[in-house]
């Protein structure tokens, strides 16, 4: 059973073959559920003109806003960028290119991406600059545009526990986009909290199988909140 085992043990060996120009699929939404550690090993690995996409471009300093520091991200597909200055500012001054997408249009970009399908009609953005440019068809009075979908070199994803056979459960709201991106990488690379023997976990709770993950790490993490709301006594 050991070709099925997909544990590393280093950070180095879980992101081996990644490289300039290439696409990379982030999960996460906000700070929660990000694969922190992938993260900064993609930036001591100073890999550049990336194409990232992800819900959003982590906050200054942390996430994935720490890759915008050297520039190494040239193209950001995302859906909220509002809690990063640094992106504005590079944005604005022509230096990053970025492709807002609609939530759940990125949502199921990355599904279909990792289904096969190439692309898909949405009501989402018709009559928008989201639709600019995009086939249009009407279905039952309706007009939809045709969406492609998406798929990455690598995929990047935090889970809450796997065992080593890459079965992945992920914890309350952090199965957000981690699921999504974790099927629609042609390498999918997932840290987890803990992982355990084939067998201890309940099948039931699966919610990634193991076919879909190719390298697995367990980390230790910051889970640094985006915005602390505290009640006064």
């Amino acid at each position: 059973m050991a070709g099925f085992d997909k544990v590393v043990n280093s950070y180095e060996q879980a992101l081996d073959g990644l490289e300039d120009g290439m696409t990379v699929l982030a999960g996460g939404f906000g700070l929660c559920g990000i694969p922190e550690n992938l993260i900064n090993e993609i930036k001591r690995k100073g890999c550049r003109d990336l194409t990232v996409v992800s819900n959003n471009c982590g906050v200054d300093g942390f996430g994935l806003g720490i890759l915008l520091e050297d520039r190494q991200i040239k193209k950001m597909v995302s859906s909220y960028v509002g809690e990063n200055a640094l992106f504005e500012k590079q944005l604005l001054a022509g230096e990053l290119e970025v492709e807002l997408t609609p939530q759940g249009n990125l949502a199921e970009k990355m599904r279909a991406g990792g289904a096969g399908i190439p692309a898909f009609y949405t009501a989402t953005g018709f009559g928008t600059p989201v639709g600019d440019g995009k086939e249009i068809r009407e279905f039952n009075g309706r007009q939809y545009i045709l969406e492609e979908s998406i798929t990455g070199d690598f995929a990047i994803v935090k889970a809450w526990k796997a065992d080593r056979f890459g079965n992945l459960v992920f914890r309350h709201t952090a199965q957000n986009f981690n699921p999504l991106a974790a099927t629609a990488g042609k390498i999918t690379v997932v840290e987890v909290e803990e992982i355990v023997e084939p067998g201890e976990l309940d099948p039931a709770h699966v919610h990634t199988p193991g076919i879909y993950v190719n390298r697995l790490i367990q980390g230790n993490f910051e889970k640094r909140i985006e915005q602390r709301t505290v009640r006064s006594a």
